[in-house]
């Protein structure tokens, strides 16, 4: 695996956001940044744009704004640029499986305009293997908070939540910043407990201890891995998706787990993912899980 960043460009506010995002990001790391632009040439009814060289010089003119600009931005910065021969999607999972991390933008908020997290980005983080980090188009320095911390959410087992605790982890040491992690629960769950987690449970002192030693033994070896972080827990009942998203105002980046379901209409990230994504004021990474 390459230790860089990449991050997608489309010309868009939301593309340009997200550039910015992993400017700064990388500089945190100590890692390059690799701007990549996805195109593949195919005939369009525009008479114009059925030159292959003239569609290959607009993608290279929409890579090289965005390079100039993160240039002038971040001259110290590490910084290379690509056009990608091959769709969106596919062209920036190849890339992305090589990377630290990908930054992609997303669309505005709400569970009509956010769905589709831009053209392409639904598809992009149900099958990437790396982490995914959505930025929208109002995310810059100024947005955000220089003392806010990473917030994740744990939940399930410590092995369910290792990547997204890792992730956080490594995030708020590479910033400066803490970490508040959270873990949700819910009345209906009960049905769910095995006899073995009650009796667990019941030893614990009941349900809320029960969660509570859940999350702190879930957060042990990462605390002793990065024994500067400091580490604020959370334990809340109600959803996840609501208790991560209550608290997300004041974070730098919220950090989520999933596992890639596959529906009818293609690939699915979960609804805590789902809802991060579509409803979080800041920036949202997705780890993939296992």
């Amino acid at each position: 695996m390459s230790r860089e960043i990449v991050a997608g460009v489309d010309g868009s506010p939301e593309s340009l956001a997200a550039a910015g995002w992993a400017a700064r990001e990388a500089l945190h790391r100590g890692l390059p940044l690799r701007l990549a632009h996805a195109w593949r040439w195919e005939p369009l009814d525009l008479p114009l744009a059925q030159d292959p060289e003239a569609q290959g010089r607009a993608a290279w003119a929409v890579l090289r704004e965005a390079e100039t600009e993160i240039a002038r931005r971040h001259p110290d910065l590490e910084l290379s640029a690509e056009v990608l021969p091959d769709t969106p999607v596919a062209a920036l999972l190849g890339i992305g499986e090589r990377a630290e991390m990908l930054v992609i933008g997303s669309r505005g908020h709400g569970p009509v305009a956010g769905f589709l997290l831009g053209s392409y980005g639904q598809q992009i983080i149900a099958g990437a293997t790396r982490p995914v980090v959505a930025v929208r188009s109002r995310d810059d320095e100024r947005a955000e908070p220089p003392a806010g911390h990473v917030l994740v959410g744990q939940l399930g087992s410590p092995e369910d939540s290792a990547a997204a605790l890792g992730f956080a982890f490594e995030t708020a040491a590479a910033r400066g910043a803490s970490v508040r992690a959270v873990r949700a629960w819910s009345l209906p769950a009960l049905y769910a407990y095995s006899p073995a987690s009650m009796r667990l449970a019941d030893e614990a002192g009941g349900l809320v201890p029960y969660e509570e030693k859940a999350l702190r033994e879930a957060l042990a070896p990462w605390r002793e891995r990065y024994p500067d972080v400091r580490v604020e827990e959370h334990v809340e009942l109600g959803s996840a998706g609501q208790v991560l998203l209550s608290g997300s105002g004041a974070a730098q980046l919220l950090v989520v787990g999933r596992r890639a379901k596959r529906g009818a209409v293609g690939p699915r990230i979960g609804s805590v993912a789902h809802a991060a994504l579509h409803l979080a004021p800041c920036p949202v990474a997705v780890v993939p899980q296992g």
